[in-house]
């Protein structure tokens, strides 16, 4: 046999796209996991042609999910970043939209088994650490997909997910603050260095020359622009307390500016060597927060929101509705939640291959 068929199932989460595992059908070794999924999406080629990735970085992502062995989680959600041309595999970062699909991949393997018509599936995102109760629709215990819940970036309406994020502060570099600053001043440029879901590196828009008139192409042709932002972005992981970065996608790169289209706020994501075409649900997270604390880059860009309160922000393809509950100390900002909306559909399902001399099937 000249191939290795692994079961799997293709998943749209949010509005990003790839292959659903089950952790147990892939190799344990993370050298050799690599490999095997760099050959499941085709990895080295723009298209990813000997793949079934898309050719985009938000759709060469992948899932790979296990019942847990955490006191408080149902499923362990670990994820990886396949580069669309680079060999490279990230496991560091987590994504939010991809994680949109975690619940309903739960109970299509027989992971999670529904007991009522809305199930809520206790998620541990394994790279981060990050607890998440995932919301979904299960009557009759099976995963709706149908509805009328329409995000910006997916045509059509679907069944909702709702993600409630738990404890996302600081969990992925241990403090919310990493350089202990809501404003640092790097190469001339203000930033505000946040973990909240994801580390960022977060900067106003104008200080980067971006309008928020710009297209993703435009943003993306913009060769100056990305050399100036991982310019910043490697500087400020350093004093992050995160090392060098260079290989790495976090801390990934965002930008806040006053709103345009009857938003609160305008925000922009970079992944963050390509422009993001609508918004990642963990970027949101972090903006969001970034946009309601005292003292960061976003001051004066929008009118306080109360916790709890929905914000819209706006994005590429339309708005995001993020919700942030928070407690105020003084001028010390606390987070103790966020959550949004998102929608998933799996797409197909059955066994993807990769060459025998990749990987024989043995963990």
């Amino acid at each position: 046999m000249t191939q290795t068929a692994i079961p799997f199932l293709f998943m749209r989460g949010g509005t990003s796209r790839g292959p659903y595992f089950n952790r147990a059908d892939l190799p344990k070794d993370l050298d050799t996991l690599g490999e095997v999924l760099m050959s499941v999406l085709g990895n080295g080629h723009p298209l990813n042609i000997d793949g079934i990735g898309g050719g985009n970085p938000v759709t060469t992502k992948v899932a790979m999910l296990s019942k847990s062995e955490d006191d408080w989680a149902d499923i362990d959600y670990f994820f990886t970043q396949v580069q669309v041309e680079k060999r490279e595999v990230d496991m560091k970062p987590t994504c939010g939209n991809i994680l949109s699909g975690v619940a309903a991949a739960a109970i299509e393997m027989g992971l999670f088994t529904p007991t009522s018509d809305v199930s809520t599936v206790k998620v541990r995102a394994v790279n981060t650490d990050a607890k998440v109760e995932a919301i979904v629709q299960t009557p009759g215990g099976k995963t709706l997909y149908e509805g009328d819940t329409a995000i910006a970036g997916v045509p059509g309406a679907h069944a909702p997910v709702l993600l409630k994020f738990m404890e996302v502060a600081g969990s992925n570099v241990g403090k919310m603050l990493p350089t202990g600053n809501t404003l640092d001043t790097i190469d001339g440029v203000d930033v505000t260095c946040l973990d909240v879901g994801m580390p960022m590196v977060i900067a106003r828009a104008a200080d980067f020359g971006v309008t928020g008139t710009e297209t993703r192409e435009e943003l993306d042709a913009k060769t100056a622009l990305f050399a100036r932002i991982e310019e910043v972005r490697l500087k400020a992981a350093v004093q992050m307390g995160m090392g060098d970065c260079s290989a790495s996608v976090t801390p990934k790169f965002g930008m806040l500016m006053p709103p345009q289209n009857g938003g609160h706020i305008s925000g922009r994501y970079f992944m963050p060597w390509d422009t993001h075409p609508t918004m990642a649900v963990t970027g949101s997270q972090c903006l969001s927060a970034c946009a309601l604390m005292p003292g960061t880059v976003s001051d004066g860009m929008m009118e306080q929101l109360p916790s709890g309160a929905v914000m819209q922000m706006e994005h590429l393809r339309g708005i995001i509705e993020v919700v942030t509950e928070y407690e105020m100390d003084g001028e010390s900002f606390h987070h103790i939640s966020g959550g949004l909306t998102r929608t998933c559909r799996l797409l197909a399902r059955g066994e993807v291959y990769v060459p025998s001399s990749v990987w024989g099937g043995h963990t």
